[in-house]
């Protein structure tokens, strides 16, 4: 009978030990038998130390549950980012440092490993893209000594997929990234440019998602929108500080590639679009991918390189039917608005003053908080012949043209001191009024100023 009774208890005790088995081998979410009763102990202890911050307590409990329930929950994941990141942060020496960083990189990479599992058991679905970006940006963070190419390559996957719905500090690390790798390696002026090109557009697209977006509070609108807002400078700061922006060495850049690509529409657009972005459009190299491209699929932008390249060559005519292309072309009221101004230095630098005038109008109908849309106004009709046989009224223009300086400095101010330098110029031009005195005329008295100006304006 006891030989009976101890030969059951070996086999009870033999199927226990048989039964126990680690969700790592099986598959399951915290294993079976005395591996599952391990598992969720664990996950109970170390999620208790992180609730109280002492991550050094709940590292080793954590990582067991890291090592054999890779499918328990994401909390393994998201919980093990934090005390890891804890333990780098509070260690001075390099190589516990780095030790720590390539543990922290594992999790990061078993965490997008399991994600098709752990989606079974979620409600809010992960996201691939979202976890790579976390894991650039913690890389780039915390890695001694980090790869900036690998970092890129990282950051670069992670946006691509994310698009729009990514986070926007990644748009920051990229530029942080992609200018460190420039001032290592000329060579990457190029792809630089490009880096730049593409973080700006994404964060533009970002803000104005961040803009429409509901917030469960007015504070936390402003929190986030200000967040993106200062990623957006930064954005633009870590270009204007590179030495990136130099027309002569895109010129060296560009030049023979446009030449080896000129079949190739996107290449061609992409130089296009970062020549007129770095105001490079009186290059060579402009003009030669804007016609490229323009013969094979015309837009706005290839317009306008098309355009610059006549008026260089000297022929106006050609230069203006070119920006009527590229204002009709152009959805974007602003860069409409800019054309049409353009064009009205054009025609105005060769005296067609009733075409620079019809543009530049319509320029500041497009956009009239431009100062130099109304000073190029002002300068058009002092231009302007003579409009009345009694000559006393002729110098009339010049209460218009003051108007329209007035109105310049008024809408902005970066052009207030140009504005006020013609105002000085100007207005000794204005009509003696004791000559208007004879016409029936005094100050505070509306004139009509006819001809090319077309206008009514206050005796002064």
């Amino acid at each position: 009978m006891k030989k009976s009774f101890l030969m059951i208890s070996l086999l009870a005790l033999s199927a226990m030990t048989a039964f126990a088995q680690k969700g790592v081998e099986d598959g399951s979410r915290f294993g079976h038998g005395q591996d599952s009763i391990n598992c969720l102990n664990n996950i109970s202890i170390y999620s208790e130390y992180v609730k109280t911050n002492n991550f050094e307590e709940a590292y080793e409990p954590w990582k067991k549950v890291f090592q054999e329930a890779p499918y328990a929950q994401a909390a393994t994941y998201t919980r093990g980012i934090v005390i890891l990141k804890n333990l780098i942060s509070k260690s001075k020496e390099l190589e516990p440092r780095k030790e720590k960083a390539d543990e922290l990189m594992a999790v990061y990479d078993q965490f997008i490993k399991c994600i098709p599992q752990l989606n079974l058991i979620l409600k809010n679905p992960l996201k691939e893209y979202r976890i790579l970006g976390q894991k650039a940006h913690d890389y780039i963070t915390y890695y001694p000594r980090m790869d900036a190419r690998q970092a890129r390559q990282m950051l670069m996957t992670s946006l691509d997929a994310g698009g729009i719905d990514s986070e926007y500090y990644l748009l920051g690390d990229l530029m942080k990234i992609s200018s460190a790798i420039f001032k290592a390696d000329e060579n990457f002026r190029e792809d630089f440019i490009q880096d730049y090109l593409y973080a700006s557009e994404l964060i533009a697209n970002i803000y104005g998602k961040a803009i429409d977006a509901e917030y469960p509070s007015e504070e936390k609108a402003n929190e986030m929108i200000n967040a993106v807002t200062k990623t957006k400078d930064n954005v633009d700061a870590y270009f204007i500080n590179s030495g990136a922006a130099d027309c002569d060495q895109l010129q060296k850049i560009y030049a023979p590639k446009v030449e080896e690509n000129k079949g190739d529409i996107d290449y061609l657009r992409k130089v296009v679009a970062v020549m007129a972005l770095l105001d490079c459009t009186e290059s060579d190299v402009y003009y030669t991918a804007s016609e490229y491209a323009h013969k094979i699929e015309p837009t706005a932008g290839t317009a306008a390189g098309c355009a610059y390249s006549y008026f260089k060559r000297g022929d106006v005519a050609k230069s203006l039917d070119y920006f009527d292309e590229a204002i009709n072309l152009e959805q974007d009221n602003a860069k409409k608005a800019d054309y049409n101004y353009k064009a009205a230095v054009i025609a105005n630098s060769n005296k067609q003053l009733g075409k620079a005038k019809s543009y530049v109008k319509t320029a500041i109908g497009l956009n009239g908080r431009k100062g130099a849309y109304h000073i190029l106004l002002a300068n058009i009709y002092a231009a302007a012949p003579n409009w009345s046989d009694k000559a006393e009224l002729n110098p009339c223009k010049y209460y218009v043209v003051l108007d329209k300086l007035a109105r310049a400095k008024s809408v902005d101010e970066s052009v207030a001191a140009e504005a006020n330098r013609l105002i000085g110029l100007y207005k000794d031009h204005t009509p003696d009024p004791a000559n208007l005195f004879f016409l029936g005329l005094k100050p505070g008295d509306t004139v009509h100023v006819g001809g090319l100006i077309d206008e009514d304006t206050t005796i002064r």
